[in-house]
């Protein structure tokens, strides 16, 4: 069952989701959660999906970025950005440790945001500490795209969006993104753009 995206706008998107209990995790209604999101995600589609950006404020996201996403980005470009497939899974109650001082920048875009992009800084690698669909204790290392993804859904949890953490000036359209950007580095468009 496709779920309904909450947009910018949404208060649901601007609180802190609450977490799950070990009682809650284990509940019909929450394994049907995770797999409508699953379904919301794939449908749309992206790498994640967040339970607030559908109207649940609690902390859980899913992910999954398969090779079939990659399609039309360049060996360069997936090299760079450091870009493999991430089989599905469910985070519940995450706590994110950035590992790596280095804040790397790319073009992210959100379900929540639709039809827009923008530059992200975004730690290289991350460490994360949470429980899977199951309520087993997971521990996640993680580094370039996935370690991206689980920031930004994390943030979701937050209600933090990327909107709060890019290079404004590089805010566009997908559209425009594809005209201009896609085949650009990250430097080359803070350059034309006079940053």
């Amino acid at each position: 069952m496709r779920l309904k995206i909450s947009t910018v706008g949404e208060a649901v998107l601007r609180q802190p989701a609450r977490p799950l209990t070990s009682v809650e995790i284990r509940s019909a209604k929450i394994k049907q959660l995770i797999q409508h999101m699953r379904e919301t995600m794939n449908d749309a589609p992206g790498v994640g999906l967040a339970a607030p950006q559908v109207g649940m404020p609690l902390q859980l996201a899913v992910i999954e970025d398969k090779q079939e996403y990659f399609a039309g980005s360049t060996p360069e470009q997936l090299a760079e950005r450091e870009r493999r497939a991430v089989a599905f899974h469910a985070l519940i109650n995450p706590v994110l440790h950035v590992t790596s001082p280095v804040e790397l920048e790319f073009f992210e875009g959100c379900l929540s945001l639709p039809g827009y992009t923008a530059l992200v800084p975004r730690a290289r690698s991350v460490h994360v500490e949470c429980l899977d669909q199951n309520g087993a204790p997971r521990v996640i290392e993680a580094s370039g795209w996935y370690a991206r993804i689980l920031q930004h859904e994390i943030d979701h949890l937050h209600s933090t969006l990327y909107l709060d953490r890019m290079l404004s000036r590089t805010f566009c359209s997908v559209e425009n993104h594809a005209r201009f950007w896609k085949n650009k580095t990250a430097a080359q468009v803070k350059v034309a753009l006079g940053m």
